[in-house]
């Protein structure tokens, strides 16, 4: 019986004779996916925080080029985004927006940068595509911007020290240590990071949220302040970019989605913070030096991003 089926772009694939060719396709069809880093949190059964079923999107049907014609994604936009918050767009399901949002570009109407770290997205009826394909929401979930919502995260490390001052090691390596906030919404840990404001930088945007979420900065007095913006100043002049891309984050959806920058700033003697304790901002349950390991479960695809920490000073992982 002769089979046909719809195969990936850049997959040689003909007409398969067959269940062992079926077998064998589908093998290689997932290779295929997984080649391209298919998300996998952003698909998770139930959207965060709400009791919003998706669409179920198994692993083939993932990406936009392959057919799926009994895909009916759930719609989902929070209360709060649609209320008109300062950092989101317009609802343009209901109405045009006025100015007309620029994907793809530097909006300067809304002095929003609407360009992807991954390439120019596809528009499709007016709505930006997801670049890493189906999610089973539509909508902007609690995102505030259509197409790519931008944050900026700091990954601060230092090596873990023995007892006697030396360098601790596992398996012949080195091992790092990096300052991680427990998340309030779902409890995981995470680099503390933040959302790029509008007409603000990624690098003040990385020190500005180091210093709210892991040193409680906010509630610092005058002098505090001074102190720990010259101790993080000194720090965040040396960062190394580990990672400039899309986030596997469970709110994404198929029009809206998380990409960041990620730095490494390395505190080599491990003393920058001697005088500062770990304090937890409002957005964050708790703050901690934790260890950097393939161990750790970390939100959305921080681990990724540890991991290049960790390959970048030949550390444990």
């Amino acid at each position: 019986m002769l089979k046909y089926l719809a195969r990936p772009r850049n997959l040689s694939v003909g007409v398969l004779i067959g269940a062992s060719a079926i077998a064998a396709y589908f093998v290689s069809f997932k290779s295929h996916i997984c080649s391209t880093r298919m998300h996998t949190k952003a698909r998770g059964m139930i959207y965060p925080n709400t009791d919003i079923k998706r669409f179920p999107v198994p692993d083939e049907f993932v990406p936009w080029h392959v057919c799926y014609s009994d895909y009916k994604p759930v719609g989902y936009t929070s209360k709060h985004i649609l209320s008109g918050p300062v950092y989101a767009d317009p609802d343009i399901s209901k109405t045009v927006a006025n100015p007309p949002l620029k994907f793809n570009e530097l909006d300067k109407a809304y002095n929003v940068d609407r360009r992807s770290y991954t390439g120019e997205y596809e528009i499709n009826d007016g709505f930006p595509r997801n670049p890493r394909g189906r999610t089973g929401v539509v909508g902007r979930g609690f995102l505030g911007r259509w197409g790519p919502n931008h944050a900026a995260d700091p990954v601060v490390t230092r090596w873990k020290h023995t007892t006697e001052e030396k360098k601790f090691y596992k398996n012949d390596k080195p091992v790092l240590e990096f300052v991680a906030i427990k998340r309030k919404d779902c409890g995981q840990w995470a680099i503390p990071g933040g959302m790029v404001d509008p007409g603000d930088t990624v690098s003040n945007t990385l020190k500005k949220e180091f210093g709210e979420e892991a040193l409680n900065s906010v509630v610092a007095s005058e002098e505090e302040k001074k102190k720990l913006q010259a101790v993080l100043t000194k720090l965040f002049k040396s960062g190394v970019e580990i990672y400039k891309d899309y986030v596997d984050d469970p709110r994404n959806t198929d029009n809206a989605w998380m990409e960041t920058l990620a730095m490494n700033f390395h505190d080599e003697t491990g003393k920058a913070f001697d005088k500062f304790k770990l304090k937890a901002g409002d957005d964050a349950g708790a703050v901690a030096w934790i260890e950097v390991s393939g161990n750790v479960d970390l939100y959305a695809n921080h681990q990724d991003m540890i991991r290049k920490v960790a390959e970048l000073h030949h550390a444990y992982f």
